[in-house]
Parts: C-alpha cells; sequence; structure tokens
C-alpha cells in the first residue's frame, strides 16, 4: 500500500507527498482515512502557519484533525475493535498520568499530543495513520464517516453547552454563527433550550442557525447586537452569552449582553489582549473559557447517530484530496459562501 501526505511547505501552500506507511503499536489501529473536516485553526495554520511554530524549522507541518475512516490493521493488544470497523478518534492523545488526566480533564493536559499541532505536527491529511485504540471510537451502523470526521467539532458544541450548564428555559446567544457557534447551537437545543439568539454578519449562516433551530437571528452588520438582544429578551439580557466567533469586538460586546448573574462562555480563540469592563459583570455573572471537549465524544456520537444532531446540514463543499491547495484557498477567501468544507481522502 502507498500513503501520502499533505504538508504545509510555506503558509499558503500545500503539498501532496510521498509518506511512510505507518505501522500500529501493540495498543494502536491503522485506519484508512476516508474524510477530513477543515477547522478553523487549520485554516489559521495555511495562512500564517502553527499556533506554537516547532522549535526545528525542518519539522513536516500537517493539517486536519476532524477525521473518520475504516481499520485496516490491530496491534497485538487491541481488543475492542476490529478490522472493518468504520471508526472517528479524538485527535488529542493525552499523557494520562497528570493530575489533569487523572481528575478526566484530560483536554487540558499540558503533555497532550494535539494533531497538527506540537509536538509532532501529524496532521490527518493522509491517506494511513496510526491512533491510540483507547482514543478511537467504532461509529454506529447507521452513520457514514462524513458524519464521522463531523463528531469532533460537534464534540466542542457538546462540550461548551456542558459547562454552561444549558437548561430548558434559559435564554442564550451565540456570537459567531460559523461552524462551532451552529455545532453550539444543536447542543444547547439537545439540552432543552428553546430561546436562542443567533448573531453573526453572514447571511448564510444565519439562515443555516434558523433552520438547525434558532428562535431569532441578528445580523450585527445591518443590526446593533445590544439593542435586538434586549429587545427580544428584555432589558436583563440573556442567561449564558457563548462567544463562538474568536474575535476582539465580540468577546468585547459579551458584558453588555448577560444578564446579572449570568454566564459568558469563551468557546472561540481570541487573539490578542481584550479589554473588558468589569464593572459592567460585578453583578456575579461568571467568565468560563472552554477548551476543546473531555469525555464528550460517546454522548454526541449517540446524539448524531440518533437524528437529534444534524452535522451534515452544515457541509456546504466536498473537496478531493488532491484538490487541497484549493480547499484552502477557497476557506480563506470564499468564507461567505461555506459554512463547513471537507476534504475526501478515499
Amino acid at each position: 500500500m502507498k500513503n501520502t501526505e499533505a504538508i504545509l511547505v510555506v503558509p499558503g501552500t500545500m503539498k501532496i507527498q510521498e509518506a511512510p506507511m505507518p505501522t500500529p503499536k501493540d495498543d494502536e489501529v491503522l485506519i484508512k482515512i476516508e474524510y477530513v473536516g477543515i477547522c478553523g485553526s487549520d485554516v489559521h495554520g495555511f495562512t500564517s502557519g502553527p499556533f506554537i511554530p516547532p522549535t526545528d524549522p525542518n519539522t513536516k507541518i500537517g493539517l486536519g484533525h476532524e477525521c473518520a475512516g475504516e481499520i485496516i490493521g490491530l496491534g497485538a493488544k487491541v481488543k475492542n475493535l476490529r478490522i472493518g470497523d468504520k471508526v472517528n478518534i479524538e485527535p488529542g492523545v493525552p499523557c494520562g498520568k497528570c493530575r489533569f488526566c487523572l481528575e478526566g480533564k484530560y483536554n487540558i493536559c499540558p503533555d497532550v499530543d494535539f494533531m497538527a499541532t506540537q509536538p509532532h505536527y501529524k496532521g490527518a491529511l493522509t491517506n494511513y495513520l496510526t491512533h491510540p485504540a483507547n482514543m478511537t471510537y467504532k461509529l454506529p451502523d447507521n452513520m457514514d464517516t462524513l458524519e464521522g470526521a463531523l463528531v469532533e467539532p460537534a464534540a466542542v458544541g457538546m462540550h461548551a453547552a456542558s459547562r454552561a450548564d444549558v437548561k430548558p428555559g434559559k435564554k442564550i446567544v451565540i456570537l459567531g454563527a460559523g461552524c462551532i457557534g451552529l455545532m453550539t447551537l444543536q447542543a444547547c437545543k439537545i439540552m432543552g433550550a428553546a430561546e436562542i439568539i443567533m448573531v453573526d454578519i453572514l447571511e448564510k449562516r444565519l439562515e443555516m442557525a434558523k433552520k438547525l433551530g434558532a428562535m431569532e437571528v441578528i445580523n450585527s452588520r445591518t443590526s446593533d447586537t445590544v439593542t435586538r438582544v434586549k429587545e427580544i429578551f428584555g432589558d436583563w439580557g440573556a442567561d449564558i452569552v457563548f462567544e463562538t466567533a474568536g474575535t476582539q469586538s465580540t468577546a468585547k460586546q459579551t458584558p453588555l449582553l448577560v444578564m446579572r448573574g449570568g454566564k459568558i462562555m469563551i468557546v472561540g480563540t481570541i487573539p490578542g489582549e481584550t479589554p473588558i469592563d468589569f464593572l459592567k459583570i460585578n453583578r456575579e455573572v461568571s467568565i468560563q473559557t472552554v477548551f476543546r471537549y473531555a469525555n464528550n465524544y460517546p454522548m454526541t456520537i449517540e446524539a448524531i447517530s440518533t437524528g437529534r444532531f444534524d452535522v451534515k446540514a452544515m457541509v456546504t463543499n466536498v473537496y478531493d484530496y488532491e484538490d487541497v491547495q484549493k480547499a484552502f484557498e477557497e476557506s480563506v477567501n470564499c468564507k461567505q459562501d461555506i459554512i463547513k468544507g471537507v476534504i475526501k481522502v478515499s
């Protein structure tokens, strides 16, 4: 079998090149990759390189971490999976020994090996990869590998909604109707919330938000977000405000939208420093950051397989593996048209 991998040669340029065929260790599986989702962090990596650059300039940098495929090989000690299983993976492999791992918060393990980042920068855009069996999940028979690849971003939304303690009756604002915002919307719906306002500047995303169950949508390019939220929810504002856009401007807006005793959930990756007027939230408002997910894959897979979480509806663009350069260029230049892009590897 021949293996290849898509490598970031320099920011803005991807190249598919030959790669060694990986061999699974005793506790690993060998997966033939079928689909890889394009994440916002991948787009950032394509345009600017990794958030944390490798110390060795000769390090090969791969992209992609949202993936699914078929098991074609098993390590000697793997008992819970079989050849032919359709699977997806959690792309972050924690150390399993530190305080955070032992407390079940393995997503904040300081030594996690996360795909396309340090320490190894190995991406999922490859024909074949190996992965620990305990971070690999067999998909239900009624789920395909396109859905399987999108469990990863869906788990981010599930984790955010869980951390926010979303319940029926809560008034919710989600700033940003990109992939993660829409995943968070669906997670909030699953947890019983009905009064959800989505905010974005792109009409196509807001249309998708309405389709997926948002009560109201606000185009912040044509309407004042704070005024409209308070017209809808009243002067107190929202119980929970999710920031998923990853911008300083939306983060600065959160104190103006949350009610006394409410919660601000920072889900997006926001660069630089963001000034917060704490006088506006000194009535016991909680600010919580959200980092990836932990212990959320089983519930997310179950929600998708039972039809309560629709990830396929968000896929607007599917690219062939050979068109990886085009896929990333369009992800950068056609944001108004793309909600979720996916690369079909095989």
